[in-house]
């Protein structure tokens, strides 16, 4: 009989977050909602003061910092209880009741950006000698003001703003199809039984055991998407054709800078990834050869990618033993970094039990009083790194928000993924340094591997495919589902290697991927994930030095661009380094997958 989940009301207080320690009650939340409702109004009294005199716009910045905390308490408490239980109607009604107030003060506000714009430089410079407190926001004002060249006049900013639904049309139309409108025909295994193919199943059944049952979900699925690559390319040209537009109207040379724009990130950056990984394939096809061994398959196909290589390790590990082992893993980090870990373990910030209900999955969520971490532990491995990974979230959160003034807490998504993935790798090195059970070892070192494949390579490929695809756009080609096809084959024999037999159906994946409709994001976590690993390898060789400069990164926040922050923790992301060092520790791991699998 399958375990019954509980009701949340059946869940020990021990094992809930303290969401308490923002408001005690609900009604004092609603005290606060009707301060919110009144920012609006005195927000727009500041409209044609900002640019008056010094005072006046130190005053407004100061309101801007008050409204955010206020707001992020409104939204962390509201947001959090509604995941306790999706199903509370309360819940819901305070989440919806703080998105209008948020829509309010957002329109009540759309006059700032073009004033702080018509404030000369010189002007602007007097502001700061004539009232020194107003030193606190140079770097906030600059950001705004470095757009200037792209902002466009009143008339045109308005035109901009009427394509706003338009723009955002084929991430919803890719949306309703690939999520609404698409079903797949059920997969069958050796023994004949049947199996839904549903986008939550198709990884799952991809890392089954039964070869017969993962071709077969294979095939399903991209049966599918092929008698639908027409509609699939035209949409996703589309996007492209979105992005491109808005590139021209605000005068950047291409998608590319204007989507890495906000995040301050260069161009070179994103290139340099490409050309890193490229200069590193060489690893990626040895592993296709190693895993194409160890399944002992005369043909190693695209379905044979998931499942694992080493069979038959069952590792069950309760929360009390996860927690146990991944404070036992930062010890690398000092006692001040896991007393934080050990305060958030202990004193209500993490949800830890599924209820039902409660939102799936996991997430951290950067409270100012503290942040909160959501799991649904299951006592997997991939529990135990998910825990690891929030709580990297958490500890980042909670450094940003404790050292940086309100305006500079919160760090930009470049940067968002290395916390997390950091603590994910010295959680690894730890067990592998701890484990003598040669299995054990081997299994821990595949879903090592695993990450380093989904997450290095294989979101670069996806990064290189976008960029690809937006150049076509921009140089006037047209983008048809052949052409997609084509592109997508050659970055899959490019990445993969010759001992893997590239499937026709797998040409059709461009189609499934939401991440091509969020404007140049994926590769992020490529770079995230590299710089988190050249981090921990020289956490552990550096020692203590080493960890000063990782702190200084976390408690950083967005006080100056991401590049210059992680610059400072040791890692230059504008050069192919934390891409070598990182998969120099790949390389080393499968050297030790052959031996102990020999």
């Amino acid at each position: 009989m399958a375990e019954r989940i509980p009701q949340r009301s059946e869940v020990a207080q021990e094992y809930k977050w303290k969401i308490s320690d923002i408001y005690p009650t609900d009604e004092a939340w609603e005290q606060d909602l009707l301060k919110a409702k009144s920012a609006a109004e005195r927000i727009a009294g500041y409209k044609g003061q900002l640019c008056a005199s010094a005072e006046k716009l130190l005053e407004y910045m100061r309101y801007d910092d008050e409204l955010t905390v206020l707001l992020e308490n409104l939204i962390n408490y509201a947001q959090r209880k509604n995941d306790e239980d999706t199903r509370e109607a309360k819940y819901q009604d305070m989440v919806s009741r703080v998105e209008v107030v948020l829509v309010d003060i957002s329109g009540a506000a759309s006059f700032v950006t073009p004033e702080l714009l018509s404030i000369t430089d010189e002007a602007m410079e007097q502001f700061y000698k004539d009232c020194p407190d107003m030193e606190l926001y140079r770097r906030c004002l600059d950001r705004v003001r470095l757009k200037r060249a792209h902002i466009l006049s009143e008339a045109e900013e308005k035109l901009m703003a009427l394509t706003g639904e338009m723009t955002g049309s084929p991430d919803t139309i890719f949306s309703m199809f690939n999520d609404a409108d698409l079903k797949f025909p059920d997969a069958v295994d050796k023994d004949g039984k049947k199996h839904q193919v549903t986008h939550g199943s198709f990884i799952p059944l991809m890392q089954s055991g039964d070869r017969v049952l993962r071709e077969s979900a294979f095939k399903s699925l991209y049966s599918v998407y092929e008698s639908f690559k027409n509609t699939s390319a035209a949409v996703l040209a589309s996007q492209t054709k979105c992005l491109n537009f808005r590139a021209k109207a605000r005068k950047y040379d291409s998608t590319l800078e204007a989507a890495l724009s906000g995040n301050e990130v260069p161009v070179s950056v994103y290139k340099q990834l490409i050309e890193a990984v490229h200069e590193n394939l060489p690893y990626m096809h040895r592993y296709v050869r190693l895993r194409k061994k160890l399944l002992g398959v005369e043909e190693l196909h695209a379905y044979d990618l998931y499942c694992p290589i080493v069979q038959d390790v069952d590792l069950e590990i309760p929360f009390e033993q996860a927690k146990q082992e991944v404070y036992d893993s930062l010890a690398p980090m000092g006692e001040d970094y896991r007393k934080i870990y050990k305060e958030g373990c202990e004193n209500g910030w993490i949800d830890i039990y599924e209820n039902e209900g409660k939102r799936s999955g996991a997430y951290s969520a950067g409270a100012r009083v503290h942040p909160f971490v959501l799991l649904n532990h299951k006592n997997t491995l991939n529990c135990e790194f998910t825990l690891a990974h929030e709580m990297g979230h958490a500890i980042h959160s909670y450094l940003s928000n404790k050292t940086q003034p309100i305006c500079y807490a919160d760090y930009v998504i470049f940067v968002a993924e290395v916390a997390s993935t950091c603590n994910e790798s010295l959680l690894m090195q730890h067990l592998l340094k701890t484990t003598t059970d040669k299995k054990r070892r081997a299994y821990l070192i595949n879903y090592f591997l695993e990450q380093f494949r989904t997450t290095l390579y294989r979101q670069t490929m996806f990064a290189e495919f976008e960029l690809l695809i937006n150049e076509k756009t921009e140089s006037g080609e047209s983008l048809t589902a052949e052409v997609m096809c084509e592109l997508y084959r050659e970055l899959n024999l490019k990445y993969y290697g010759e001992d893997i037999i590239i499937d026709r159906e797998l040409d059709m994946e461009w189609a499934r991927i939401p991440h091509f409709f969020y404007n140049y994001y994926v590769y992020q976590y490529a770079t995230g994930f590299s710089a988190a690993i050249a981090l921990s390898q020289r956490i552990l060789n550096e020692g203590e030095s080493a960890v000063r400069d990782y702190i200084g990164f976390l408690s950083g926040g967005c006080s100056s661009d991401p590049i210059t922050l992680l610059k400072g923790a040791g890692v230059d992301m504008t050069t192919a380094q934390p891409v070598n060092d990182a998969l120099k520790l790949f390389n080393s791991l499968l050297d030790e997958m052959e031996e102990l699998m020999g």
